[in-house]
């Protein structure tokens, strides 16, 4: 049974500084060795302490090892004293299944800094509901490609606390015109319409809420943000960040019509009239920034912009 939640009470991670711990876990869909090799190089350049879990090789077809296996990773690095920061391998596929395995009032008092994205969406929402702030961030499969120097900047950058746009990173563009200030919330849009109905729904009330997704059909985008709406949550959101459906564009729907993903979204947020922007670069995208989610931010949609009013760390 999965505890309830406890009264949200914000527990800030401290930044991490040369000497801190960071444990890589695999959360999720498997990793090989070779793939850990250039984020390991990437933080221990920065002066971190770079472990790893004690499965993050296991492999069970398209699950990182056993949801025993995976949830005792998680529990034992947020457990773990001596650790400071979790960092998620990959998403792909898994953290769902994790729910029942995890307590997540527990892993929030912990008050660690937990880093990854897509499928880690899950446990972002779970994470943010108890007070926790996280960072939707790169993750180790993440800097196996090249990546514009920006991109770096901006992930080292996040786990000093330090959330700032690098020059060079391109704005957003104008969907609803307008500003807007709430607490981020968000992810992957094909985890926060899996969430609802569950003990770990998504609430955008009153948030900044931040949508990607990756190797979806355009029709599905239009479902999923149509469940959204049906489910009486998008519309109640302060801003919307839309950022890329990744590989969306290669998958037209010519049967139905072909319409393109961008003008699906444009379609369904629009007459919502809330301040919202697209093509922010986060998530899948080839290039992304790292963005904190659970704490203040400013979207200026006339911009293009999203400016943190708060470091997600102490």
């Amino acid at each position: 049974m999965i505890p309830a939640v406890a009264s949200q009470i914000v527990r800030k991670p401290r930044a991490l500084q040369p000497g801190s711990r960071i444990r890589i876990v695999s959360p999720a869909s498997p990793i090989k060795e070779e793939k850990l090799k250039q984020m390991t190089e990437l933080l221990e350049g920065e002066g971190y302490i770079v472990e790893r879990s004690r499965n993050i090789l296991a492999n069970s077809v398209h699950l990182a090892g056993t949801d025993e296996q995976r949830a005792e990773d998680l529990r034992e690095a947020f457990k773990d004293p001596t650790v400071n920061a979790i960092l998620c391998s990959r998403g792909g596929y898994g953290c769902a299944r994790l729910l029942p395995h995890l307590d997540f009032n527990q892993m929030a008092s912990a008050g660690k800094l937990l880093v990854g994205f897509s499928d880690i969406t899950t446990l972002h929402l779970a994470l943010n509901r108890r007070g926790l702030p996280t960072v939707y961030a790169p993750m180790a499969i993440s800097f196996t490609v090249e990546r514009e120097p920006w991109v770096h900047e901006s992930f080292k950058r996040a786990l000093r606390g330090e959330i700032v746009t690098p020059e060079g990173v391109p704005p957003g563009e104008t969907l609803v015109a307008g500003t807007a200030e709430g607490e981020t919330t968000g992810g992957c849009l094909c985890l926060m319409t899996d969430s609802l109905a569950t003990p770990e729904s998504i609430d955008c009330a009153g948030k900044i809420v931040l949508i990607e997704d990756v190797d979806e059909h355009p029709h599905r985008i239009d479902a999923m943000l149509t469940h959204l709406m049906n489910a009486g949550q998008i519309q109640k959101a302060a801003g919307i960040v839309v950022g890329e459906m990744t590989r969306t564009d290669e998958k037209p729907d010519e049967s139905i019509g072909g319409t393109p993903w961008r003008a699906i979204v444009e379609e369904r947020l629009k007459p919502l009239g809330i301040p919202a922007i697209v093509n922010y670069p986060f998530g899948h995208a080839a290039n992304m920034l790292s963005l904190p989610l659970g704490v203040k931010a400013r979207l200026d949609a006339n911009k293009g912009t999203l400016t943190y009013l708060e470091s997600p760390c102490a």
